[in-house]
């Protein structure tokens, strides 16, 4: 494996981890409920922007994600598409980029 596909691979375990802690920290505070935390999110108008920058870029990946999967048949791509809106975009875009790189099979023999 490439050093470039074990960076993805550190970046995709990193951001699925780090941001986990937070909100494993916020749930043990308020409780384990959803919807005071989506409250949360619109607290202010810097979370609120936050909340949507992050929407439309994971709506962007996985618009990206699709259409690659399709055109190159990578079907293991689309993992990336449930730990995008299961986790976040810092775990599902670096999980692409991972198995988007891997070696393909020379398909001309």
């Amino acid at each position: 494996m490439s050093n470039l596909r074990f960076v993805f691979l550190g970046l995709a375990i990193w951001g699925a981890v780090h941001p986990m802690a937070y909100f494993l920290s916020w749930f043990n505070e308020f409780g384990y409920a959803l919807g005071p935390m989506i409250d949360a999110w619109y607290v202010n108008d810097a979370t609120s922007g936050l909340v949507w920058d992050l929407t439309i870029a994971a709506i962007a990946l996985t618009v990206w994600v699709v259409a690659e999967s399709l055109s190159r048949r990578n079907w293991r791509g689309l993992w990336s598409i449930p730990a995008t809106f299961m986790i976040g975009v810092s775990c599902g875009l670096p999980l692409y980029l991972f198995l988007r790189s891997r070696p393909v099979a020379d398909r001309s023999e």
